[in-house]
């Protein structure tokens, strides 16, 4: 076991079930990759609800409210030499960086989208203002580790590329059946993540376009003709299925920094929609078309696609993708060396 303790700090909600833990995204999963390097533990929040992706580590603490939180926190100051690593700005993680502030621990804040764009998706204008608040005060003695430069400009930071992207992602890659379109869009249902929105546009077009919407569903009234709600896919040879069984991926999210259904869309060699809000993501990458938020645009910009398909798909297989292994291996460094 690695000598070197790090404690990640997480606000995403984790369950438990016969000694095992599971979750829903993609930073606590990772975070069992570390083991090499650290002897890892995570602290987060505690789930009602029954999460599918295991977690192959023991050392988890959840906590069901805000004190308990800062109880594991605060149990952890007995390991020497610790290293902190808070995922994301928002109140359970901000109280945690006072907290370390106080008995001055060594941390780093990993920035992984731009949380005032995201409160304001939430909250409306009063929104960025809270979130600037925490901001400022949680980066300006911090380490910081970002997926994108644009998520902190005034000062010094650490940039990774996130990424679940391995083998069993870039083989035996399958073209789709191209009869007509199929969307598809992996991720949660939720406001700032634009796919009620989505589904407004969907109820506008008259075409023969299908959307598939791969998620926990967490209103069982959402119900529309053209738009199949599909459930979460875990298993990954499942969900290479899912992206396989459609021809074009979108992502509506009205604010995103490094989404990594993008890499695994191009990894399967599906061409992705975008809108205007998040067209910075685009950076080198091919295959990734924008269009406005409009019925009108979204179905030029599907026909333009369906037209241009083999081209595009040729295009997307010259991609460069972030793999999983390059992204550790980042994060493992940083943590190290600072």
């Amino acid at each position: 076991m690695a000598d070197k303790s790090l404690i990640i700090i997480d606000n995403e909600k984790i369950s438990q079930k016969d000694n095992n833990f599971y979750c829903d995204n993609f930073e606590s999963k990772v975070a069992e990759c570390f083991y090499k390097d650290f002897d890892v533990t995570i602290i987060a929040r505690k789930s009602k609800i029954d999460r599918a992706r295991k977690i192959n580590l023991k050392k988890i603490e959840t906590a069901s409210n805000i004190f308990l939180f800062l109880i594991s926190i605060f149990k952890t100051f007995r390991k020497k030499n610790a290293t902190y690593l808070i995922i994301a700005i928002n109140p359970y993680t901000f109280l945690s960086y006072l907290l370390l502030f106080l008995f001055r621990r060594k941390n780093f804040i990993y920035l992984r989208s731009d949380g005032h764009e995201e409160w304001k998706a939430i909250f409306g204008y009063i929104g960025p203002i809270i979130y600037n608040i925490m901001f400022r005060i949680v980066t300006f003695r911090s380490n910081i580790i970002t997926c994108q430069k644009r998520l902190f400009l005034k000062g010094k930071s650490e940039i990774v590329y996130p990424s679940e992207i391995d083998s069993f992602w870039l083989n035996n890659k399958k073209f789709p059946e191209l009869d007509k379109a199929r969307l598809l869009y992996v991720g949660r249902i939720k406001v700032e993540k634009g796919t009620f929105s989505l589904l407004e546009i969907f109820e506008q077009i008259d075409a023969d376009v299908q959307l598939s919407i791969c998620g926990r569903i967490e209103n069982p009234n959402l119900k529309q003709k053209k738009v199949s709600f599909i459930g979460p896919k875990y298993d990954l040879d499942e969900l290479i299925k899912v992206y396989d069984s459609h021809n074009i991926f979108i992502l509506p999210s009205f604010t995103e920094a490094h989404p990594k259904v993008i890499d695994e869309s191009l990894a399967r060699g599906r061409p992705i929609i975008i809108f205007e809000e998040i067209s910075h993501i685009i950076q080198n990458r091919k295959g990734i078309f924008v269009s406005k938020r409009s019925a009108k645009s979204l179905l030029e910009t599907v026909e333009f696609i369906m037209k241009n398909y083999k081209d595009i798909n040729k295009s997307i297989l010259s991609n460069e993708l972030p793999t999983k292994e390059n992204f550790v291996f980042q994060m493992s460094k940083i943590l190290r060396l600072n």
